[in-house]
């Protein structure tokens, strides 16, 4: 994807003069950074368990247990010439309304994409894949305390 930014200006004996933006060069956008910009901004809104589903979740874990993360995980782009339009599958944890929680991605996947990347967004498809049910919490049982356990 090609992105021109909007014409900087160049003082001219003390005026400003439009430079064209070709002059300059020209500033290339891949579709992989829209989708990690896109997968910051969603993983932030409280409710967002994780991105993605099925397999990727596993992977993801994997990932995460390593110390590594795949940011653009569960986020699909579409980078045109000026716009761009982003899918995101995610994971809901339980208790979280739906379909706030999906205006909610839909909001700050917006915000980061036009403010970040500069491109306009022109829709972002949110699809809820699952909701996270934590495990029971179990109960602990008293034990011998240390002392006990040495005599």
């Amino acid at each position: 994807m090609e992105y021109q930014n909007p014409q900087p200006e160049a003082a001219v004996q003390g005026r400003a003069v439009p430079v064209p933006a070709s002059a300059l060069g020209r500033t290339v956008i891949s579709e992989t950074a829209v989708a990690k910009v896109a997968g910051i901004a969603a993983r932030a809104v409280p409710g967002v368990y994780s991105l993605g589903s099925g397999p990727s979740r596993a992977l993801g874990a994997i990932r995460d247990a390593v110390g590594s993360s795949d940011h653009a995980a569960g986020v699909h782009a579409e980078v045109g010439e000026t716009q761009v339009a982003v899918d995101i599958s995610l994971v809901a944890s339980y208790g979280t309304p739906l379909h706030s929680l999906a205006d909610q991605v839909r909001a700050a996947v917006y915000r980061a994409v036009e403010e970040l990347v500069g491109l306009q967004v022109i829709e972002v498809n949110v699809e809820v894949t699952d909701v996270y049910v934590p495990p029971p919490v179990k109960p602990t049982t008293p034990g011998p305390t240390e002392r006990e356990a040495l005599l």
